[in-house]
């Protein structure tokens, strides 16, 4: 298959606005031949969780995103966003670049976020070899911006293999920085309105890899639907008026070098403090609407996805809440599916916005104090402490 038929494969694939068919297997398709898979995730977040900075982890994990996308300069290539790390598919032709933006957000969340970062790039044809495979469907969360789910096995065998420190990737010099632009986290933790936010993760078992795991999420994301919005974590106005100073202060840090960052710092603010006028007021300044960013906001968020498995961050009250714990409960009695579920209070949002005028800006949600990161822990039994790492 060649580069031309590459670059437009995701483009290609059938689009589904339902999130209830994510599990009808005739909306994936395979990975073209050739494709690479590049993975990341932070080692011993749970640290850095349990010590509050869990913004950290999320701006780490969206870095990876923003940085390859940047570099490939902002392909259509399907990703996802996994909590404390992201996982993206692109044609082998671009794995050198790949591994350079890899390796450079490495350094700077070292350097400046001071985490781990564990990088991979994972041939698609190593994971063919294992019988295993990566589908991809697309999933339109809005008319505006479009989500990728992967199913097959294979990406979760190469996670496997990055956490026993296959397929790595080389080390960059100190001080490299990646490309950055349009990574944010302005926005303070949304706060829960039906009852709790709750971050699930469900899993194929060992006897839940076909109908039975698929008719789970199917009765999941149903009763999750019944609640306004399908339990949608931000309100459709999109999130309070509140923006977050330590918000700021990372996106100086993504954006700009040491010696510049408080130049660009100003810069954030005084764009902040606009956008803050603009949107009290319901306002419109040239081509930008407040009202329309606001809702755009809200609905291009990612707070379903499916990577083979169910992932969501969903803001539902205790008796929806203990209907899918019991679903949850039985299924993994029998083998059908391991989960983890964990309730938090709030939820945050990290934003990839390339240019506020258009109408294409990410969002990416997880739950404020742990999130994926915490019910990823219950899946494995791996108590959360600070001598141990993220599963």
């Amino acid at each position: 298959m060649n580069d031309i038929s590459n670059d437009a494969f995701f483009a290609g694939v059938p689009v589904f606005t339902d999130f209830e068919d994510v599990t009808n297997t005739g909306n994936y398709r395979p990975l073209p031949d050739g494709w690479i898979l590049a993975l990341a995730d932070i080692v011993g977040s749970t640290q850095a969780i349990e010590g509050g900075r869990y913004k950290d982890v999320n701006m780490a994990g969206a870095s990876v995103i923003s940085a390859v996308l940047n570099a490939v300069e902002k392909g259509d290539y399907p990703f996802v966003f996994g909590g404390d790390g992201a996982l993206i598919a692109l044609p082998g032709s671009l794995e050198d670049v790949a591994r350079e933006a890899l390796a450079a957000v490495q350094v700077w969340v070292e350097e400046d976020l001071q985490l781990t970062l564990r990088i991979a790039v994972v041939p698609l044809q190593d994971i063919r070899v294992q019988g295993l495979d990566v589908r991809v469907a697309r999933y339109a969360a809005s008319p505006f911006v479009t989500y990728a789910m992967f199913a097959g096995g294979g990406t979760s065998w190469a996670e496997r293999q990055m956490k026993a420190d296959s397929y790595g990737v080389d080390r960059a010099p100190t001080g490299t920085r990646p490309d950055l632009a349009g990574l944010s986290c302005r926005w303070n933790p949304i706060e829960a309105r039906n009852g709790k936010i709750v971050s699930i993760i469900a899993i194929p078992g060992e006897a839940g890899s076909g109908p039975q795991f698929q008719q789970l999420v199917g009765q999941i994301v149903a009763i999750s639907a019944e609640l306004n919005r399908a339990s949608h974590p931000v309100p459709v106005e999109g999130p309070k008026l509140a923006f977050s100073l330590a918000g700021i202060n990372r996106e100086a840090m993504a954006v700009a070098p040491k010696g510049r960052r408080f130049l660009r710092k100003l810069g954030i603010i005084a764009q902040t403090g606009l956008a803050y006028v603009l949107m009290r007021f319901s306002l419109s300044l040239g081509s930008f609407d407040a009202d329309d960013y606001r809702r755009d906001l809200a609905g291009n968020s990612d707070f379903r996805k499916f990577d083979d498995g169910l992932k969501m961050t969903i803001d539902v009250d205790e008796a929806h809440l203990r209907r899918i714990e019991i679903l949850l409960e039985e299924a993994q009695e029998k083998g059908i599916t391991r989960y983890g579920l964990h309730r938090q209070d709030s939820a945050l949002m990290t934003c990839f916005v390339p240019t506020p005028l258009a109408q294409d800006h990410i969002h990416f949600i997880d739950g404020a104090s742990g999130g994926y990161a915490v019910a990823a822990s219950q899946i494995t039994h791996k108590k959360l402490s600070a001598t141990s790492i993220t599963p």
